[in-house]
């Protein structure tokens, strides 16, 4: 199973400049929310916009779409892309764990379909002063907002040895994470990507993955920076409160991790009873509020693959409202 996460939207153009393309699973999440008219829609993870452009097509003449993200350049190149339906977009610099606030001064009662495209995107790996490329020279940075706190060099220079392996562990599934962090340790202070890829590769047993050597560690930081599994375990349950009955929710994920907090999240709140099953008697009162629309999570075709490599770790799973909690 290939966990890593390769990000969303590929970006790439004959004259070589970053024109957003159509991003990872595109007609499966259209499929998946079947956007109508005069209907109310969430893109949480908005980026450069293309997932929100077919939402709005499938939903016009009068379908509505709120866009939320982080990254201020990103929210910059997806107004431009989505300028013409700006009657009824509305964009706000925002986590999606922030939906409900937002939704609540916009006044806006309930929402008819959430999409999350969880990740790093292909425009954000390309900007080497992101800090997001092992690839290319740039700040050891990886925040998706840049006017928050922590950064990945303050994780990389101050944290101690043993709690570096724990975040390229857990997060990176990098069976070298002990040595990678005493090399990091080693070498401190690190504030270049390329150094830092340098010293990672020269931990790393050679031949020992088909992969880059610095893939699973840039990745285990950037989770860790973001606090990204934190705000998706935060996230879901407020979310779902935000969907109005027959609404649906579909979720990208990149990582096992994040799609293990979905799949599991998915299940609990589809059922009824959610005691201990060696429990006689059920004692919850807990009520199902969802209905799992993918038993198995939807995959990227072989062609999408192809065109778009990135897909190929992508993962979609969607879920239906089927009570007012």
């Amino acid at each position: 199973m290939n966990n890593l996460d390769n990000g969303g939207e590929a970006f790439a153009s004959k004259s070589g400049d970053h024109i957003p393309h159509q991003p990872v699973l595109y007609q499966e999440v259209l499929n998946a929310l079947a956007p109508q008219s005069g209907k109310t829609y969430l893109d949480g993870t908005l980026g450069a916009g293309g997932h929100a452009e077919g939402i709005l097509k499938a939903s016009a003449p009068e379908g509505k779409l709120l866009g939320l993200d982080l990254d201020p350049k990103a929210l910059a190149i997806a107004r431009q892309r989505l300028f013409s339906y700006n009657d009824r977009m509305v964009f706000r610099q925002a986590s999606y764990l922030a939906a409900k606030e937002v939704l609540q001064g916009l006044g806006w009662h309930h929402l008819d379909g959430i999409l999350l495209d969880l990740g790093v995107s292909s425009m954000q790996i390309d900007q080497a002063e992101r800090g997001f490329s092992f690839m290319k020279d740039g700040p050891v940075d990886m925040r998706f907002d840049q006017e928050a706190g922590t950064n990945a060099a303050d994780l990389v220079n101050e944290l101690t040895e043993e709690d570096l392996a724990e975040i390229i562990w857990l997060f990176g599934e990098e069976r070298f994470a002990r040595r990678i962090a005493r090399r990091i340790v080693a070498a401190r202070p690190i504030n270049s990507t390329l150094i830092l890829a340098q010293v990672i590769k020269d931990a790393v047993p050679r031949h020992a993955s088909r992969i880059h050597p610095a893939t699973r560690t840039f990745q285990a930081l950037r989770i860790a920076t973001n606090k990204e599994l934190d705000a998706l375990g935060l996230a879901l349950p407020r979310l779902m409160s935000c969907l109005g009955e027959g609404g649906k929710i579909a979720v990208i994920t990149f990582h096992s991790l994040e799609d293990r907090m979905v799949k599991h999240y998915f299940k609990r709140e589809s059922q009824d009873c959610i005691c201990p099953p060696e429990q006689p008697i059920c004692t919850c009162d807990h009520v199902a509020s969802l209905r799992v629309l993918t038993k198995k999570p939807i995959r990227a075709t072989k062609s999408e693959i192809k065109s778009n490599p990135r897909a190929s770790s992508a993962k979609l799973r969607v879920a239906e409202k089927i009570t007012e909690v």
